[in-house]
């Protein structure tokens, strides 16, 4: 049904990175489904082939860490030799971290930085130039509404999205005229396997007594339910068509990001309670409320 639909017929060329699961595998299905040839990258190259078979014949997967800058540019070259061009890169990959910023190692920081923020960096870098040089093309960046409100206990993922919102934001500025687009996606919780660790599987757990687990805070009272990657694919490519510079999604999300523009103060009194309950019931000692 969505086939053709504006922005992403036949003839659209699409790189995501993170490509193997979750929101970028669901982003790829989405522009699949209105035509686009789709290339799945991710640092687990196999598990970026699987998903390209399930997407369809015309997708496919290849490995990439987003942290080489080499290799992403080698990757846009060789997708341009084949394809004639690249239109869009969506810059999906991104790690979580969480957890009171005391129990927080370097290296923690440092894997966020590196990933959310660096991988944006080397997309930006190996794709506009080409884009601006032909004047067309579409860079697409993946931040969270982490990026645009404030977000205890989840500092080193929220610092990053701000990075990237306002990298995109700023380049969308610049680029303004060029032929080439940037947008930025902000969603709020999406059913995710980051929802269900607060740390890379490979950093050791944040010092300290309070586990802090993603899904349970971040759909605590007063949060939206988490949305599912289909859902928030479908929306978000169509604000994606639509050149909308900021795209939050679900409506639950603009809800929030319109509560915290008209009235931050309150809007950060209630997120550090709400910070305060999830230390409480990280470390085991929530009372009833």
């Amino acid at each position: 049904m969505r086939r053709g639909r504006a922005g992403y017929g036949a003839g659209t060329t699409v790189v995501i990175t993170g490509g193997a699961g979750g929101i970028g595998s669901a982003l790829a299905a989405e522009l699949d489904r209105r035509g686009a040839t789709v290339v799945l990258a991710d640092l687990d190259g196999p598990a970026a082939e699987a998903a390209a078979a399930r997407v369809g014949p015309r997708a496919r997967g290849v490995a990439l860490d987003v942290r080489d800058g080499d290799a992403f540019a080698a990757l846009v070259a060789e997708v341009e030799d084949e394809h004639g061009s690249l239109d869009v890169l969506v810059n999906n990959a991104g790690v979580g971290v969480a957890g009171p910023v005391e129990g927080l190692s370097a290296e923690h920081w440092r894997r966020a930085l590196e990933v959310n923020v660096g991988g944006v960096v080397h997309g930006v870098a190996a794709a506009y130039p080409r884009m601006r040089a032909r004047g067309a093309g579409q860079i697409v960046n993946m931040a969270s509404l982490a990026g645009l409100v404030p977000l205890p206990l989840l500092v080193p993922y929220a610092t990053t999205k701000h990075a990237v919102v306002g990298l995109s934001t700023s380049l969308r500025a610049e680029a303004a005229g060029s032929g080439v687009r940037v947008n930025v996606i902000c969603p709020t919780a999406v059913s995710t396997a980051m929802l269900e660790r607060a740390v890379p599987d490979d950093l050791p757990a944040p010092d300290g007594d309070a586990a802090v687990h993603p899904g349970r805070y971040l759909t605590s009272e007063g949060l939206p339910a988490a949305t599912t990657p289909e859902a928030l694919a479908a929306e978000a490519v169509d604000g994606m068509a639509r050149d909308r510079a900021v795209i939050v999604v679900p409506r639950a999300a603009r809800r929030l990001w319109l509560a915290h523009r008209l009235a931050p103060g309150a809007f950060l009194r209630i997120t550090a309670r709400n910070g305060r309950v999830e230390r409480q019931k990280a470390a085991g000692t929530a009372r009833p409320r």
